[in-house]
């Protein structure tokens, strides 16, 4: 009963650390969520620089899943490239080794003395503040949480290092396997390792994998020699390098090619660390061992705790210069790595350039907060683009009236159903965004997006009815005189411009004046339809009467679409109502 008693105790505490995680990394994304979509948007300069860029977010929101994740998704969605994308990955795994050193700081500070008045400041200015300061103070209570948590799980994790005999019981089944374990050489080390992989898999988090390692360290539970339980910590630290791989692995599961990519560069970038390091792990353990030796007094154990200081700062000492020189020798062979995982994962060939993927969104996602929302925002914009390239294509049918275009028509038909997709897509993605802990501005994005897909999707149906009434006109041999065509060219020309300004300033705050600009379009489709649709009831009397029908078909089509791109800018602006 003891033993089930002290690890739901354990669990507690466990939980109370990745709540405050949770806590901490959505205010951090609330806070400078903009600022940090913008620079891992904008890591495109070089692998240096991306290698900051995932140091610095993966240190503000202490997940490197979460920036891997994040990665996949830009990558997924064309934000970022294949080869941009590992230079992030290898930042992100530096800036996870920042909680090694916190935990390894626990003995030494009085993390509950700082924890409960962070909590005290932060908890009012969460429920009284708005906007950012309201997302600042729920920032510094996760941050109270998970030192809190950090403290807890110190204090209710048996101390076994001072002899005392451990309960009978599950505590003790632990004990005796690891010292089973301890005494089969190099084969250890891979053992030991593999546990890491397991327990970052059954926690889901390499923070609190790593916080649960060095904890059960230096409690004794890896034995009393302090050398020995360093090398053993040491060995469960590399597993959870390569455990932490699998978080990315599932989200690129069901994403495009480039994500799934990126995912297996993050795998093979882990495990190629872990094999060299495994090649050299005695020297390198000495090594580091060496150097926690010359800790400064104030940091280092009392006698009766074995080196308990000693073995959890080496630990953060080995998990730090192992990703440091990881990162060192492996970013001189990006390209290498890119090309490797290129063709471990070949493209499909309906992915084609990648332009016509059918999933512009991944329908796995992960709790990232606001992050998340740049996946979306990217597929509305690729989303437009598509609109406009079907208008093109619809131009290029009509303008070709001898060519033989149905080869065409079925790619426009392609599109216009990819074009389905993408907006159940996007509005799905949309809607688990909005079920999660958002600003009330990312609240009014999501619906304004929701609105703004389903309006270029209107659009896309709308293209796709006029390429089949001249695809009709064409099959039935009609022919339109001179004057019916150049009146058609001047309507698809003013829609065209409305058109062409959606694309410009989607999900943009637009100008009054380009608003007022499209209105002015969408009005002259207007007259134009009710003009030229005027003129040709007057001439069924006397002409083809089918070749009317479809020429006011047109018109009432251009000036639809006319009216769905008002529809769209409004919406993004949030400035009028809609277009009836």
């Amino acid at each position: 009963m003891d033993s089930i008693v002290t690890i739901l105790k354990i669990l507690g505490a466990l939980g109370v650390f990745l709540f405050g995680m949770k806590v901490m990394s959505e205010g951090v994304q609330k806070f400078a969520g903009a600022r940090m979509r913008s620079a891992l948007a904008t890591a495109t300069g070089n692998r240096f620089k991306g290698v900051l860029t995932g140091l610095f977010t993966t240190s503000l929101v202490q997940s490197s899943s979460a920036t891997t994740v994040l990665v996949v998704s830009f990558v997924n969605v064309g934000l970022l490239t294949l080869v941009e994308s590992i230079g992030v990955i290898m930042g992100a795994n530096l800036g996870t080794t920042i909680t090694a050193w916190i935990v390894a700081s626990i003995g030494k500070f009085s993390l509950a003395k700082i924890a409960v008045p962070i909590i005290g400041v932060g908890f009012p200015i969460f429920f009284i503040a708005k906007g950012k300061m309201k997302s600042f103070g729920e920032f510094m209570v996760g941050f109270g949480l998970l030192f809190l948590g950090l403290s807890l799980l110190k204090s209710e994790v048996p101390d076994l290092k001072s002899g005392v005999k451990a309960d009978e019981g599950v505590i003790a089944n632990i004990q005796w396997w690891i010292s089973i374990l301890s005494n089969k050489g190099y084969l250890s080390y891979i053992l030991f390792m593999i546990g890491g992989i397991l327990l970052t898999l059954i926690v889901q988090s390499s923070s609190a994998a790593m916080a649960i390692t060095i904890t059960c360290a230096t409690q004794g539970w890896f034995g009393t020699d302090a050398y020995e339980v360093f090398k053993i910590s040491a060995a469960v630290v590399l597993g959870e390098n390569i455990g932490t791989t699998v978080t990315a692995w599932l989200a690129s599961l069901g994403a495009g090619t480039e994500a799934k990519r990126a995912a297996r560069a993050h795998f093979m970038f882990n495990v190629i660390g872990t094999v060299w390091m495994l090649l050299i792990f005695p020297l390198f353990a000495a090594m580091v061992w060496n150097i926690a030796q010359y800790l400064p007094e104030g940091l280092k154990s009392a006698k009766k705790d074995f080196g308990a200081s000693e073995v959890a700062f080496a630990t953060a000492i080995f998990h730090t210069t192992f990703n440091l020189i990881n990162v060192f020798v492996l970013i001189w062979f990006v390209p290498q790595i890119a090309s490797v995982v290129q063709k471990w994962v070949p493209s499909k060939d309906s992915e084609g350039s990648g332009k016509n993927r059918l999933r512009y969104v991944s329908q796995n996602l992960v709790d990232l907060g606001e992050l998340n929302i740049v996946e979306a925002e990217n597929a509305v914009r690729k989303m437009s683009a598509h609109t406009n390239e079907m208008y093109q294509g619809f131009i290029n049918v009509f303008q070709s009236p001898g060519d033989d275009l149905s080869s065409e028509v079925s790619r426009l038909k392609k599109m216009e159903d990819e074009a389905d997709l993408m907006m159940q897509d996007i509005t799905e993605y949309l809607v688990k965004c909005s079920a999660h802990d958002i600003r009330e501005e990312q609240a009014a994005s999501i619906a304004k997006m929701i609105r703004v897909v389903a309006e270029l999707e209107e659009i896309t149906d709308t293209i796709y009815r006029l390429v089949k009434l001249v695809e009709r006109k064409y099959n039935k041999d009609h022919q339109f005189t001179e004057h019916q065509t150049k009146r058609i060219g001047e309507m698809t020309s003013v829609a065209g411009q409305a058109l062409g300004a959606v694309d410009n300033y989607i999900l943009q705050t637009v100008p009054p004046e380009v608003i007022a600009s499209v209105m002015t379009l969408e009005n002259q489709t207007d007259s134009m339809r009710k003009s030229f649709n005027k003129e040709a009831i007057k001439r069924m009397a006397e002409g083809d009467i089918k070749v009317e029908m479809i020429y006011m078909d047109i018109n009432n089509q251009l000036e639809s679409l006319a009216n769905h791109t008002l529809n769209v800018m409004q919406a993004s602006s949030l400035a009028a109502p809609p277009a009836s």
